[in-house]
């Protein structure tokens, strides 16, 4: 699947996209954000603080439960303020 970055979690890993294949016992968002934060320094720093990030699967915002299988997409990004 294809994960993408955003903001400042872009910046703290140094990339905006990647494929990775997760192993079979990441099933929920939260879990890939668990798996993605174990893969060097840079992405425990991006994901130090879990809750804060929001994720969507193929475009459509998910909550951290959500399953992931069958997604082509998710995207990892920081809150967001409108103005």
């Amino acid at each position: 699947m294809k994960v993408k970055y955003f903001a400042w979690v872009r910046e703290r890993i140094g990339k905006s996209e990647e494929t990775v294949e997760p192993p079979p016992e990441v099933r929920t968002v939260d879990d890939l954000i668990g798996w993605l934060a174990k893969r060097g320094e840079t992405y425990a720093y991006a994901f130090e603080t879990p809750k804060v990030i929001r994720a969507a699967i193929d475009h459509a915002h998910v909550r951290p439960d959500a399953m992931i299988a069958g997604a082509r997409e998710i995207a990892f990004f920081p809150p967001m303020t409108g103005g």
